[in-house]
């Protein structure tokens, strides 16, 4: 998997490394047991600061994407992640809530709203001539 950065985006990086590696999960370009860069390969092969990246490892630690071993390094959580709880639940709609608003304010319609949530949903389906 390739990550990518956008240095001119108000995004923080380590948020950013969190997306790709939480999106590369999702799509199954990660696999359970998958290894990762070490913190110090990843921060010099971006050429980011090592805390950068360790800021980014320990959030996914956290939240239970990947684990890191001292002997093995960083590697995509064997067992996989975890379902979502109802807490998990509120606060996806707690990040919509605003993303919605903001597109009626701009006069999207509700079609077209879902459509784009269709659209985006659609990216991590698997491709018939990928499976």
């Amino acid at each position: 998997m390739l990550i990518t950065l956008n240095f001119e985006s108000d995004e923080a990086i380590y948020s950013q490394i969190v997306k790709q590696v939480i999106i590369g999960i999702a799509k199954k370009q990660l696999q359970p047991n998958d290894p990762l860069p070490s913190v110090r390969s990843l921060a010099a092969d971006i050429g980011i600061n090592l805390h950068t990246v360790n800021k980014a490892y320990q959030q996914l630690k956290q939240e239970g994407y990947i684990l890191i071993h001292r002997q093995k390094g960083v590697v995509v959580h064997p067992e996989g992640v975890g379902k979502a709880t109802e807490k998990y639940v509120e606060s996806v709609k707690d990040t919509l809530r605003p993303i919605i608003a903001e597109g009626l304010c701009k006069q999207l319609s509700d079609e077209s709203i879902l459509a784009i949530f269709k659209e985006t949903l659609d990216e991590f389906s698997p491709k018939e001539d990928e499976s």
